[in-house]
């Protein structure tokens, strides 16, 4: 499935066109600081550190619309990385610790959405214990979900690996396979058949795809 992912004409137009990755990624940081700067906005709003003056409804109606805005330009553009790298997604264990901390942030919003964001004209008086608690939490998920999806580009399935680690050479002549490892295995990413060209020793050419 991951290989069929990455052989669509969609993945590698993204991976190895010139402009399209860092454009799909440059947009996406651009809607991470917009989400972000919207998220804390609020949060510190009901811990008291910002805006005490101003009631908690009034902050939240005016931010809520720029961090849906930019948590749809995060998933969106987020899905299309992750569309043009699958298989050296699956090998990184920063990818699943972000999905992980992602379905915690659902859970997160499902426990406190009544009591805390369905209603917050109820938190205009008084901002309860719970919205704190909410507001602590939504930070320590959002910035361990931020550091984790930085730290993919550390990952070992991101580093460049010299050809004798890369390469598994298959009994098929003029074959060669390069993969990658991840938590479930071995999964092999691309397959090449480079067939004798002429070469007047008569030995196969091997021949290696150009890193993405």
């Amino acid at each position: 499935m991951l290989e069929w992912i990455e052989s669509t004409e969609l993945s590698i137009a993204i991976r190895e066109g010139g402009l399209p990755y860092p454009i799909i990624g440059g947009v996406h940081l651009l809607a991470i600081a917009l989400f972000g700067g919207a998220l804390l906005a609020v949060d510190l709003r009901l811990l008291g550190c910002l805006m005490p003056s101003r009631p908690f409804s009034d902050v939240w109606y005016q931010f809520r619309p720029w961090k849906r805005l930019g948590f749809v330009i995060v998933v969106a553009t987020g899905l299309l990385l992750a569309w043009a790298e699958p298989v050296r997604l699956y090998g990184s264990p920063s990818f699943w610790v972000k999905m992980s901390l992602f379905a915690l942030v659902g859970v997160h919003a499902l426990v406190f959405r009544a009591r805390v964001y369905g209603h917050p004209e109820k938190l205009d008086p008084g901002i309860s214990s719970q919205a704190r608690l909410a507001a602590v939490l939504s930070l320590i998920l959002w910035t361990g979900l931020i550091v984790s999806g930085r730290l993919i580009a550390f990952d070992a399935s991101f580093e460049p690996v010299s050809p004798s680690e890369d390469r598994v050479t298959s009994h098929a002549v003029g074959t060669s396979v390069q993969g990658t490892s991840g938590p479930f295995g071995r999964i092999p990413t691309r397959l090449e058949i480079a067939p004798d060209r002429g070469d007047s020793r008569g030995s196969p050419n091997f021949t290696r795809p150009e890193p993405s």
